[in-house]
């Protein structure tokens, strides 16, 4: 009965994990960077949340699709106007240029909240639970993993049979030829950028209403991220999902077997994932 309890439970909190690594997943695929200003984006777009709810009285069920179009636009912006800048053979610039993001969301963060804890109030369904089988679930993070499993799917449409994917795919598999078949390129890697920051921020919404966010929480995300698609397969999108429960599972055994772990183990895993299977889960490197 215990096994079944960290069995469910352990993969109701990899769904969450699997839409942190999402976006990060998203990005190493295509543009084959990795955003450092990830785990940022995520707490920035609850920190959008928060401040519609909390401070101009909107309605939680108007702030979050909002705030996740203004997360898409910033991320849409900065890859436009920023990053595409720096994009080449050598991806140091890249990885330089979202570090100086991540510090400049984080001091802005902390310069308009403070460094207090922050949440956001979803009621009486933070604490309801339904009984399956003799096993009480919350309904919360079912919804949490039902989201997570819609946005991969939605996800995996999008790239596989949409001519918008179709785009995406061939930009990634060679981004010099695509311009020449009339693609715009960076428009590709601006809306790539601009969905994975709204997948994150949806990430960091979702952690909020779970518990509770300070500014400083994004580099635990990022670690989380990274953790995820490196254990699932870089730029795997299905790989992402795979690590994510992984590591969920891992995470809740540790916690049962020894409480003050933190995430050691969802290190060791990793380390152990290098050594055994350096490819990950997926076992290649793609986008889809």
């Amino acid at each position: 009965m215990i096994a079944i309890d960290i069995l469910i439970n352990g993969l109701l909190l990899g769904g969450l994990y699997a839409l942190f690594g999402l976006g990060l997943s998203l990005i190493f695929g295509v543009m084959k960077i990795t955003n450092i200003a990830h785990g940022e984006f995520a707490i920035g777009g609850a920190y959008l949340v928060v401040t519609a709810v909390l401070f101009l009285g909107v309605p939680l069920w108007v702030a979050v699709p909002v705030a996740l179009l203004v997360a898409f636009g910033i991320g849409f912006a900065l890859q436009l106007v920023l990053i595409n800048r720096v994009l080449g053979d050598d991806p140091m610039p890249a990885l330089l240029t979202t570090f100086g993001l991540s510090i400049v969301i984080q001091n802005l963060l902390v310069e308009v909240f403070g460094a207090d804890n922050r949440a956001l109030d979803i009621g009486l369904l933070a604490t309801s639970g339904i009984s399956v089988g003799g096993f009480s679930i919350g309904v919360f993070p079912v919804i949490m993993f039902t989201i997570a499993i819609g946005l991969f799917a939605c996800l995996h449409w999008m790239l596989n049979r949409s001519k918008t994917g179709r785009n995406v795919r061939a930009t990634s598999d060679d981004p010099e030829i695509v311009v020449m078949m009339g693609v715009d390129r960076a428009r590709v890697f601006a809306m790539i950028m601009g969905l994975s920051a709204a997948l994150a921020a949806l990430a960091g919404i979702l952690l909020a209403m779970r518990g509770s966010i300070t500014p400083f929480s994004g580099a635990e995300r990022l670690l989380i991220a990274f953790e995820v698609i490196v254990i699932g397969g870089l730029g795997s999108i299905w790989g992402s999902l795979a690590g994510g429960l992984v590591l969920g599972l891992v995470h809740v055994i540790a916690l049962r077997l020894d409480p003050s772990s933190g995430p050691l183990y969802g290190h060791l895993l990793l380390l152990l994932i290098l050594l055994a299977r350096p490819e990950g889960l997926a076992g290649k490197v793609h986008s889809r």
